[in-house]
């Protein structure tokens, strides 16, 4: 049998060992590829020898390796990892709890904490092995025959079979060690792990397992430092991931539930509104959207929506998978809505609803929201509003201004990660929904059954879904490093460190999209690209050589934007000045076309 992997010299070929034992001992370059110490190399000696033609005799292992013994050095590998062959046998590596083992192409099998029992036979001809400590104990099978073929024998072990100290009988035990040795070499020699994955996708043929581990899998997760400037998500800061790490509890205890009602508290402090339907969605801001939206209209229904960017866009689209009936309202991106443009629209489709996005991020427009929830109401319409890239940012007063439904996400100001978005319904939208005539189209988005389950409704609270806890956690940080700061902090904090960054932008001779300065969406700011210049280019830079993300435009501004975040922690003077720099940086390296 040959197992040229295992030994790289070409003084015998097709592995045969030399007389008197392998050649590790000698070969420096054999020394190199079976990596520390020699106690692989003599445990392969011995599995060498005893795989061609029986066991060349005593061999200086310390200790043996027979039932208890211990086999020290040999690394633990890493799971999943095929380590080698016996007998034309795959062996591989997996940890389930606190057993490892070691199986043949038949399929993985774990024996929990005993071998099997005397009466097993046959099929599994595996190999058992437990963790102890920081040693690996090896649990002999039965010897093979004399004069029987090469291999092991199903069945347990044998308690007549004396193999403490007996190099010749523990042939079985140092198989398993020359494995584990040969397994650590790996790590450090590429051109072994690779011919050892090489033989293991050879042999998956013979395998019921089609697809093997993904290789990307096994490695670490690697994720790099990078200051995210853009029209998010932003950067966590060590106080929000730090609660996002704690342990789960379970989705219904009094902790989870408390933290809860902490959340809507938190959400009604930042939408400046007692409304008691109020809640974080699990999901994003898009899911909010959606929410929102499949809530308050049925089939029939008549929505107007005003677009001056994607989500307006997006609203619309979702609106008409709905079946409601949609109008628009349209203005160029970089302007916004007027008083008598809504006047307009109100009086001429007559609406049950208007969405409108206060902070719309693809163009950096801050939507004036004063005197429209008034306006809607005196025309029997409702006031569906989007502040995912404004809340903490800009000021917003959900109640003082009439707004019907609001909501926002937690990536942005909030600096909590992606994955639950605030929402709140006033008394208006609360009964709009409650005189439906069908069910929501959706039950994981039904407010009835959510509103429930965060304790709206003063009923006892109902499962609906297991909630993402940890993302709660992070949410419910979040909001209180918002209540701590203070909103009107915020604000003004957003706004000072907004009009720095268009200052520096017109320094660079850069041309800012929105003219007028106070429809500038605090969060994102957003300049036109450069003539002659590629706004690819600009951001792959800025990426590659600071570390630092900025984003083109999205949807009608593609092409003709660079946007630019600052959101809640990252809202400081020195991003400012960071990004600015790196700008200018950009600017001087990246190449101008002559066009």
């Amino acid at each position: 049998m040959s197992h040229p992997w295992l030994c790289p010299c070409a003084n015998h070929p097709n592995g045969q060992p030399p007389p008197g034992g392998c050649c590790s001992a000698r070969c420096p370059s054999a020394r190199q590829v079976l990596g520390q110490g020699d106690l692989a190399n003599r445990a392969l000696c011995c599995w060498r020898s005893c795989d061609h033609g029986g066991c060349a005799g005593p061999v200086p292992v310390q200790p043996s390796h027979g039932t208890g013994a211990a086999c020290p050095g040999a690394g633990i590998p890493p799971a999943g990892m095929v380590l080698g062959t016996i007998n034309h046998r795959v062996l591989g590596a997996t940890e389930t709890g606190s057993a490892w083992v070691l199986a043949s192409p038949g399929g993985w099998r774990d024996w929990g904490a005993t071998p099997p029992s005397a009466s097993k036979r046959g099929p599994p001809k595996m190999r058992w092995l437990r963790q102890q400590g920081r040693c690996w104990w090896h649990i002999n099978w039965r010897r093979r025959r004399p004069g029987a073929e090469s291999g092991p024998v199903g069945g347990a072990p044998s308690p007549r079979v004396k193999v403490h100290r007996d190099a010749g009988r523990c042939w079985h035990g140092m198989r398993c060690t020359a494995v584990l040795g040969a397994a650590r070499a790996a790590s450090t020699a590429p051109l072994l792990r690779g011919r050892l994955l090489g033989l293991a996708r050879r042999t998956m043929a013979t395998s019921p397992l089609c697809v093997p581990p993904p290789q990307g899998l096994l490695r670490p997760l690697a994720v790099p430092e990078r200051l995210l400037l853009g029209p998010g998500p932003s950067n966590v800061p060590p106080r929000i991931l730090a609660a996002g790490s704690q342990q789960l509890l379970g989705h219904m205890h009094p902790e989870v539930l408390q933290v809860m009602d902490e959340i809507k508290a938190g959400i009604q402090y930042a939408f400046q509104t007692q409304n008691r339907l109020t809640l974080a969605i699990s999901g994003t801001g898009h899911c909010a959207m959606e929410a929102a939206l499949l809530n308050l209209l049925e089939h029939g229904d008549t929505a107007l929506v005003a677009i001056n960017g994607i989500w307006g866009q997006r609203a619309a689209d979702i609106t008409r998978r709905l079946g409601a009936n949609v109008h628009e309202l349209l203005k160029p991106p970089g302007e916004y809505f007027t008083p008598w443009d809504i006047k307009e629209g109100l009086a001429q489709h007559k609406p049950s609803v208007l969405f409108i996005t206060h902070g719309e991020s693809s163009t950096g427009v801050l939507q004036p929201l004063e005197g429209l929830g008034e306006l809607c109401h005196r025309h029997g319409c409702l006031l569906l509003v989007d502040a995912v890239a404004s809340l903490g940012g800009a000021p917003i007063f959900m109640d003082q201004q009439e707004i019907d439904v609001l909501y926002s996400g937690s990536q942005k100001v909030l600096n909590a990660p992606p994955g639950s978005a605030p929402i709140s319904f006033s008394e208006r939208a609360r009964e709009k929904m409650l005189r439906r005539k069908t069910k929501p189209p959706s039950f994981y988005l039904d407010m009835g059954w959510l509103g429930n389950y965060w304790g709206c409704d003063g009923e006892p609270r109902r499962y609906h879904h297991t909630a993402p806890i940890n993302s709660f956690f992070s949410l419910r940080e979040g909001l209180a490093m918002l209540a701590e700061l203070g909103l009107e902090s915020s604000w003004e904090r957003h706004r000072a460190n907004c009009a720095q960054l268009c200052q520096g932008l017109r320094d660079l001779g850069l041309e800012l999209f929105v003219k007028e300065e106070k429809a500038r969406l605090p969060t994102v700011t957003t300049v036109r690209v450069p003539e002659g210049y590629n706004w690819k280019d600009i951001v792959a830079f800025l990426m590659d050589n600071h570390a630092i993300e900025i984003a083109g435009g999205l949807g009608a501004s593609v092409g003709q934007v660079l946007r630019i975040g600052l959101m809640g922690c990252n809202s400081t003077s020195g991003n400012v000045d960071r990004v600015l720099s790196a700008l200018r940086d950009a600017l001087r390296c990246c190449q101008r076309s002559r066009l």
